[in-house]
C-alpha cells in the first residue's frame, strides 16, 4: 500500500477518502505540518517567495516514498513547480476532479446568490 501526502488548501471530503483508499489503494494519507499548510493556502499574490517553496519541498522530500501519490492543487505557479518536483523524487503527482453543480437564487434585493455543490468523482494523474 502506498501514502498520499496532501498539498491541498483544506481537509478531504468523505467521498475523497473513500476514493484514496479503493482507487489508490492508500493506506495513510498525510497533511503538511500546520505551519507548511499555512504557507502553502496563503501564497502571497504580489510576490513569489521561494523559501516557503523550499520548506514544503524539504519537507515531502524527506518523509516520502518512491511511489507514494501526492495530490496536488492549489496556487498555480507552486501547483507546477511540486508537480514537476514531486516527479524527480518519483512521486505520483495527481489531483482530483470533480462535478459541479450551481444553484443561483434572484434575491428580492436585485441580487444573485449562487451556490455551487462540487462532488468528487476521481482522482487523475499530472
Amino acid at each position: 500500500m502506498k501514502n498520499l501526502y496532501l498539498l491541498f488548501s483544506h481537509k478531504l471530503t468523505e467521498e475523497q477518502l473513500i476514493g484514496a483508499k479503493k482507487e489508490l489503494n492508500c493506506n495513510q494519507i498525510i497533511y503538511l505540518p500546520e505551519d507548511l499548510q499555512e504557507l502553502w493556502s496563503n501564497v502571497p499574490a504580489d510576490k513569489y517567495d521561494e523559501k516557503s517553496l523550499e520548506k514544503i519541498k524539504e519537507f515531502i522530500k524527506n518523509i516520502s516514498t518512491e511511489g507514494d501519490y501526492i495530490l496536488i492543487q492549489g496556487e498555480w505557479g507552486y501547483t507546477y513547480e511540486m508537480i514537476k518536483y514531486s516527479k524527480k523524487l518519483n512521486l505520483i503527482p495527481i489531483y482530483s476532479t470533480t462535478k459541479r453543480t450551481s444553484k443561483e437564487i434572484l434575491n428580492s434585493d436585485g441580487t444573485i446568490t449562487k451556490t455551487s455543490v462540487f462532488k468528487h468523482i476521481m482522482y487523475k494523474k499530472y
